[in-house]
């Protein structure tokens, strides 16, 4: 391990640019399988986005998995998942889809798993959502992730030039339907807290472009008569330590979340250290390699002459 990082505190001379074209394969590839999997598979709607019934028990034995689904078969609800929770066995999360039921009906279908089950368990968490709160949630979340990647696009419009827009949007796009995809095709569960798991995602992507674009900005002024294409070379080679690092650390951090945080926070955790790998990859080999299809000198001399530009 401390070569890795003693590897990556060095300067480097990665030809990145080179392998653009390949790069430019796989990303195509890897959004033609996120869309295809979405399109057919769908997603694993938690009870957020659903409508349905959650609850979470704890008993002080061992707890029979089988022993429950065969108490909870009388009870009027469809669809009931059980899973165990945690290492020790005594732990179990039932989820059951209740979407034509109001909020009423749901509070006595819970009354009715606790009157079979009995009062052994120990009742951590009840969660109740209805159908329609579970529309305007996705709903909202969508909305959200929309904002989001526009409100950061303009930063970057704002902060640079459009062909830096640009390539961070494409960057964002190309990280979110990719996270979007793999979560589709895993299956995992998709709630509330797997969008703030995206929208974060989204701020670390363009915060490593932002640094990225920093760097090739500062070379453009800097190395007048160099080639694009050896600048932006430069450029990505100049941060590729500082982008490693932490990119390793946020990793080790959300992988350690995935295997001790539990499954209510499996999801989100996935989505954060998958999220760091694809935004790690698309800073570089998307955001900023596809720089090289636009002329930046031109436009960085023009806007450096407007007085209303933010060039200093």
């Amino acid at each position: 391990m401390m070569q890795i990082f003693k590897w990556v505190t060095k300067d480097t001379t990665i030809n990145f640019m080179k392998a653009r074209k390949l790069t430019y394969t796989i990303s195509a590839l890897l959004l033609a399988f996120s869309i295809a999997s979405m399109a057919i598979k769908g997603f694993n709607y938690g009870i957020d986005f659903s409508g349905g019934i959650l609850l979470e028990l704890k008993a002080e034995q061992k707890i029979d998995v089988e022993n429950v689904r065969k108490e909870l078969n009388n009870v009027a609800l469809e669809d009931i998942n059980i899973q165990t929770v945690g290492e020790t066995g005594n732990e179990v999360m039932i989820r059951a889809q209740a979407k034509e039921m109001n909020e009423k009906e749901q509070m006595t279908a819970v009354n009715e798993i606790k009157k079979v089950l009995g009062s052994d368990y120990e009742y951590r968490r009840v969660e109740l959502v209805g159908p329609q709160v579970g529309g305007e949630l996705k709903k909202d979340g969508v909305i959200a992730s929309i904002i989001a990647v526009l409100a950061i696009s303009a930063y970057i419009w704002f902060r640079f030039e459009w062909q830096f827009a640009l390539g961070a949007m494409v960057g964002l796009i190309h990280d979110i339907v990719a996270t979007l995809g793999l979560l589709s095709f895993l299956d995992f569960d998709f709630s509330l807290t797997t969008v703030a798991a995206i929208l974060t995602l989204a701020g670390y992507s363009v915060n490593d472009t932002v640094v990225t674009y920093d760097r090739i900005r500062e070379n453009l002024r800097k190395y007048k008569k160099m080639p694009q294409y050896d600048l932006l070379n430069k450029s990505i080679n100049d941060i590729f330590s500082r982008t490693i690092l932490t990119g390793l650390t946020t990793l080790f951090a959300s992988l350690s979340l995935f295997i001790w945080g539990g499954d209510t926070l499996r999801s989100f955790s996935f989505t954060i250290a998958w999220g760091v790998i694809v935004g790690t990859y698309s800073s570089i080999y998307v955001s900023a390699v596809m720089l090289n299809l636009f002329d930046l000198r031109r436009s960085t001399d023009e806007k450096a002459i407007n007085p209303f530009g933010n060039v200093e």
